[in-house]
């Protein structure tokens, strides 16, 4: 949010300089992000000062030019040629020295140089008002003042001020702040408090408000209350709309709005200085009434950017009882707001229920600075002020006179009692605040002490605190005020002794991830939230809608629910990469995914991403691409590294979204899979390179680990012996079934079984293909004799031959 170094000064006195309020602000809790200057001219006139024209004649070869001698206090005058047909002797000017930079508009510019206009040397330049970028005049230069002082800067001439742009990163609890006069609250606490000054809060006068007969009456009436607890309206005739003051426009612009009128600015204005949203509409429009009440389904409704929507039975709408003037609290009509030839206005002020405009917003798809206010909660306290100065400054700035008295429809609570107790402040801040200096943040944060007994006391909040409901906000505030940095340290810090279940989970991962990151990758981490799109149109049979875990009040609709998978994610993520010429990627990210069944539920999970080149560019090497064998080695080496691969057994994959794949398993227990991003998948997400995925259940190999118990061997005191097999094998066969066949043959003798030879093409039958595949024996207690390994390889090849239809080469 941005709010005006010079705006916040009209409502208190402010000596601080902008860097000294930035530090004020944040260290009360509205985090300053950034202060930016902002000249009322660009250039801020540098260099533009006031001269006195004590010769002008005329110029030797030119009809329409003149040659002056100008005094800018320098105790030299300048001889400048000039084409204006009103310059004369004896007139006080606006002179550009040489070296000045003009800015006619921001976006243009021109440097004073010395010059040479028809033979005659020129230092300077006398400057007509749309030169020096004060207005559109070029009939002839600016005549000052007789009175004005030789070399008087122009910029102190016109009264020009600077403003500064302060950015606030504000926190969805500060509602109180979401105007100028809630952070210049803040500043006088502070300043009070630790400067010791009596300043006290500024609110502008307001005009006399009675009107002088009823020509313009609006009945107003309110269908739900609960969804509008409180509204306030109130008519004025006989306005002029047309473009708004400078004063006006330059407020605006300072904190980054753009000018519409007179009227809707006046609007924004207080909406900005206040933190109450409000709203105008034009009378022509009413029809002598304004209904608060919800939109029937299904009805269109076409708002103030052209375009025509929904509606839903759950949206709060303004009407004139027949037709929809308005998204209360969100948007305005396209129909009925203030247009120049508006000749009277209905100013509406209320306070609408903060779920209700955020649901109302996010349905829609909007994010007005009115829903922003509505839905964080306004001041309802304020809604009739701001509705008097909104109609105050309107008659300043459009003319016109109240048409109608002021009408409130409704009420709320405008205050709520907290109790607090001194004591349990000074134990949860963790340090001794005396009960005066207490009192006196209590005091400067408008929170009223209704009783006192013993170290307990009844507070009285005021209205604009919507947050601070509990006697915990009121010790926060109590803190933020007295100043995080001044608790001190204490001096003896006490420390416990954790106690860690094995394994220790914690531990676990960040070995896991230290090893992924010694391997070249890098770890994601996303947003747990999510479009629901994702598995409504990619989740196949495994994610299904309705195991989704939706969001109550999403922030929108690429973030409604919870995510049911890490692989949407992870394409995310290399799609921007890709995108920004990094399409060499290996990416793991630890994440839960969340799944509404019978209950809710929560599942850790490890995924592993690898696409493009294994490794960059290099002239002696040209890089293959990852493949699904590169991904299944880096997995199996995290199992490896876990002292799980020895249980490690394979199916074909039978997950939506990926291709030539494998199931993994550890005994029973299926822990994930390996494959390739399916082509739709990688259309949806615009990504050209394949991609590989590794999904694996970390809890799944958690618990894998607490039953797996080391054990410690004697080296073997005999040498392994090797065999090999040539077969051939029909397409489907897979690697992993042969394995399983050897092992299920010879469970002692067999240590390992390994692939070293893929062969398809001619000279094989076809649908066959030929594995060529070692088998490695040993005995760790006596040397294997060649009649024992010929025994058990016949039965390998046996069992090969009947379950798979095997043949040897």
């Amino acid at each position: 949010m941005k709010v005006s170094y010079n705006w916040l000064k009209q409502y208190t006195s402010i000596n601080a300089t902008p860097e000294e309020l930035d530090k004020i602000l944040t260290d009360t809790g509205l985090e300053v992000e950034g202060v930016e200057k902002v000249e009322a001219i660009k250039g801020g006139l540098a260099g533009v000062v006031v001269g006195e024209v004590m010769e002008c004649e005329k110029h030797p070869d030119a009809d329409k030019l003149k040659v002056t001698k100008v005094d800018v206090g320098t105790g030299e005058l300048l001889q400048i040629v000039c084409g204006a047909p009103n310059v004369a002797k004896g007139q006080k000017v606006v002179v550009a020295t040489v070296g000045t930079t003009l800015y006619p508009t921001p976006e243009e510019s021109f440097k004073i140089k010395v010059s040479k206009i028809r033979g005659v040397e020129s230092f300077g330049m006398l400057c007509a008002e749309d030169e020096l970028g004060l207005g559109k005049g070029h009939d002839g230069i600016l005549v000052l003042d007789s009175s004005l002082k030789i070399g008087t800067p122009a910029a102190t001439v016109f009264e020009l001020e600077d403003d500064y742009t302060i950015e606030i990163g504000l926190t969805p609890n500060r509602a109180d702040a979401m105007g100028h006069i809630g952070v210049v609250r803040d500043y006088i606490a502070y300043q009070n408090v630790h400067n010791d000054e009596k300043l006290a809060l500024q609110l502008p006068a307001l005009s006399d408000l009675t009107p002088k007969n009823q020509k313009e009456t609006v009945a107003i009436s309110i269908e739900n209350a609960d969804l509008c607890p409180k509204y306030c309206g109130i008519t004025i005739s006989g306005i002029s709309v047309k473009p708004s003051p400078a004063w006006l426009q330059k407020r605006l612009r300072a904190v980054g709005l753009s000018p519409i009128n007179n009227v809707v600015d006046v609007t924004n204005f207080v909406m900005r200085e206040l933190g109450t949203p409000l709203h105008a509409f034009d009378c022509a429009k009413l029809n002598g009434k304004i209904v608060v009440k919800t939109a029937k389904k299904g009805e269109k409704f076409t708002t103030l950017d052209g375009v025509e929507r929904t509606l839903s039975e759950n949206n709060l709408m303004i009407t004139n009882e027949s037709e929809n003037l308005c998204i209360a609290g969100v948007y305005g009509g396209l129909d009925s707001g203030v247009k120049d030839t508006t000749t009277s206005v209905f100013i509406e002020s209320a306070y609408f229920n903060p779920v209700s405009v955020r649901k109302t917003a996010k349905e829609h798809g909007l994010n007005t600075d009115a829903s922003f206010r509505f839905e964080r909660g306004v001041d309802p306290s304020l809604t009739e002020y701001a509705l008097r100065r909104c109609v105050s400054l309107i008659l300043e700035v459009a003319g016109g006179e109240v048409a109608m008295n002021e009408t409130v429809v409704g009420s709320m609570e405008t205050t709520r009692e907290v109790n607090f107790n001194y004591a349990h402040c000074n134990r949860l801040i963790g340090t001794e605040i005396p009960r005066e200096k207490v009192n006196q943040i209590l005091e400067n944060l408008e929170i009223t002490i209704q009783s006192v007994s013993g170290d307990d006391a009844v507070l009285v909040i005021p209205a604009y605190r919507v947050d601070v409901v509990r006697e915990a906000d009121v010790i926060e505030e109590v803190l933020r005020v007295y100043g995080f940095n001044n608790i001190p340290l204490p001096e003896k810090m006490n420390m416990s002794i954790g106690v860690f279940p094995k394994p220790d989970i914690e531990k676990v991962q960040t070995t896991i991830s230290e090893f992924l990151v010694g391997k070249g990758f890098n770890e994601m981490l996303n947003n747990s939230l999510t479009k629901s799109a994702y598995v409504n149109n990619f989740g196949g049979n495994e994610l299904k809608s309705e195991n989704d875990v939706p969001i109550l009040n999403p922030l929108s609709t690429d973030l409604d629910v919870m995510r049911q998978s890490l692989l949407f994610n992870a394409l995310e993520v290399v799609e921007h990469n890709q995108n920004r010429q990094n399409p060499d990627l290996r990416l793991f990210e630890f994440g839960k995914v969340y799944h509404k069944y019978a209950t809710y539920t929560e599942n850790k999970r490890l995924l592993i991403a690898v696409s493009g080149k294994k490794l960059a560019e290099n002239w002696n090497d040209s890089s293959d691409a990852h493949s699904f064998y590169s991904l299944k080695g880096i997995v199996v080496a995290v199992l490896k590294r876990m002292g799980l691969d020895s249980f490690l057994k394979e199916k074909a994959i039978e997950k939506d979204g990926m291709l030539d794949g494998i199931q993994l398993y550890l005994l029973k227990s299926k822990i994930g899979n390996i494959g390739r991003v399916s082509n739709q998948l990688k259309k949806q997400f615009n990504i050209k390179n394949d991609v590989f995925i590794a999904d694996l259940d970390w809890d799944a190999l958690l618990n894998s680990l607490k039953m797996n118990k080391i054990v410690y061997k004697e080296l073997p005191k005999t040498f392994a012996v090797r065999r090999d097999f040539s077969l051939l094998l029909d397409k489907s066969v897979t690697y992993a079934d042969i394995e399983a066949i050897a092992r299920n043959t010879e469970k002692n003798l067999l240590k390992e079984v390994g692939l070293f030879d893929v062969y398809e093409g001619k000279n094989l039958p076809e649908g066959k293909k030929s594995y060529a595949v070692s088998f490695l024996f040993q005995d760790n207690e006596k040397t294997l004799q060649d009649a024992q390994l010929d025994t058990v390889m016949s039965k390998i090849r046996k069992n090969l031959e009947e379950q798979l239809g095997a043949e040897l080469r």
